[in-house]
């Protein structure tokens, strides 16, 4: 089959994407990868053919309005002001990420179309192409789970609300939809039929049922298939500076944020710094997209920066993580045996963070824009000190890797 995979996001919403395109791959499917283009080289290097969605939305993430909005730092109305801001300019980006995945997909005509919450093309493409299409997730609570509100609310509000929340994203994404079917100039597809496609497209949620059961009462066409990575080693080998540091520090903890940037990465930095320095905790830093920045001087016995690591390699020899939780690296650290913190930046990150502390594996962690010596210092302390959270992490961690989903997600993908 010729398998298109479309995802807009961070690297994070890339990452199951390109594992699932792996496993097609081996089972010998033609994959295109339809991702905004500073992820070329990720579909390149896993030798999957790569179309563009354009630069603009994550140039948007990274300029100054967007680490404002999404990161830590000013004050709550400038964070507002700047929510606004980005929203307009999202606007105008989702014309012309809905205009490249409609030319894209009527160009390549594939077989099948897997795609994220933020790729919307794919959905009216069902409505004349049934059962063509297959919705994957790496969060939860996108439908409806009792005694949750939908993932974009991120709360509890009772039982009667929290169903209306589902409702509510239901009806945003619909009309949505609909707005994008005019500026195609679409006319031949119906409201009825893009409700009828959301509510029974197929869906699959990655991730580990050691996190995230599947619901007893869930329709069929829901799944959750676990957690699924790609080797990300390829072209990647450890230097002897970082073996010899790893060797000196067996007790080490590896803090990042990731893909996320805030608008105080200097600050940010030296808090964390300084916590360490103090504790005499030693740590293994990514810098990865800015959120964190190598100090001009520090303590190289103590700290070792890096800015681009694979986390199946350098996971496994960690004690603990500090992280920004998205669902990847809290999956990754976990299935590693990682004690984990958590410093949640937006939406499904406060969700991981919440339960992450609710099965035991960390500490409740504070969100990026509240980050201060004297309340981060204390869950750092205690991540390395608790070893009940270690404990329940390497639990977790085995049963994890007794999963195995593969087939039965390719099966999914791939049946008629």
């Amino acid at each position: 089959m010729k398998i298109l995979l479309t995802s807009i996001g961070t690297r994070g919403d890339m990452e199951p994407f390109l594992a699932i395109g792996e496993m097609l791959r081996k089972k010998g499917h033609e994959v295109i990868c339809l991702f905004p283009e500073q992820f070329r080289n990720l579909a390149e290097e896993s030798d999957m053919r790569f179309a563009s969605l354009g630069t603009e939305f994550i140039e948007m993430l990274e300029s100054d309005i967007g680490k404002l909005a999404l990161g830590g730092g000013g004050s709550q109305w400038k964070k507002i002001f700047a929510y606004i801001k980005l929203a307009k300019i999202q606007a105008k980006n989702n014309k012309t990420l809905i205009r490249l995945q409609q030319e894209v997909i009527n160009k390549e005509n594939p077989d099948r179309i897997v795609h994220n919450g933020k790729a919307m093309y794919p959905v009216i493409w069902e409505v004349t192409n049934k059962d063509k299409t297959i919705f994957v997730s790496p969060v939860p609570n996108l439908h409806y789970v009792k005694g949750n509100s939908h993932l974009a609310f991120n709360s509890n509000y009772g039982a009667f609300f929290n169903k209306l929340t589902f409702k509510i994203a239901d009806w945003g994404l619909i009309n949505t939809i609909m707005s994008s079917l005019k500026l195609l100039e679409i006319s031949n597809i119906r409201k009825k039929q893009i409700k009828e496609v959301i509510k029974n497209h197929k869906v699959i949620y990655t991730i580990s049922p050691q996190l995230f059961p599947r619901p007893e009462y869930w329709k069929p066409n829901l799944k959750v298939l676990g957690y699924h990575e790609r080797n990300k080693m390829v072209k990647w080998s450890p230097d002897a500076e970082l073996i010899e540091f790893l060797e000196k520090n067996p007790k080490t903890i590896f803090i990042t944020f990731g893909s996320m940037t805030n608008p105080e990465p200097e600050k940010k930095t030296r808090i964390i710094m300084d916590i360490l320095s103090d504790n005499r905790i030693p740590a293994l830093i990514n810098t990865a997209s800015g959120g964190l920045v190598k100090p001009a001087t520090y303590d190289k016995n103590l700290v070792y920066f890096v800015d681009r690591i694979p986390y199946d390699w350098v996971f496994p020899k960690m004690y603990g993580i500090v992280h920004h939780g998205g669902s990847g690296t809290t999956h990754m650290g976990l299935k590693s045996g990682c004690a984990t913190l958590i410093i949640p930046h937006i939406i499904d990150q406060f969700l991981w963070n919440k339960l992450i502390n609710r099965v035991g594996a960390g500490p409740l962690g504070i969100k990026i824009g509240k980050i201060t010596r004297k309340q981060l210092e204390p869950l750092v302390l205690d991540l390395v000190n608790n070893k009940s959270y270690k404990e329940k992490a390497e639990e977790i961690g085995r049963e994890m890797k007794r999963e195995d989903y593969n087939e039965e997600l390719c099966h999914e993908i791939t049946q008629d």
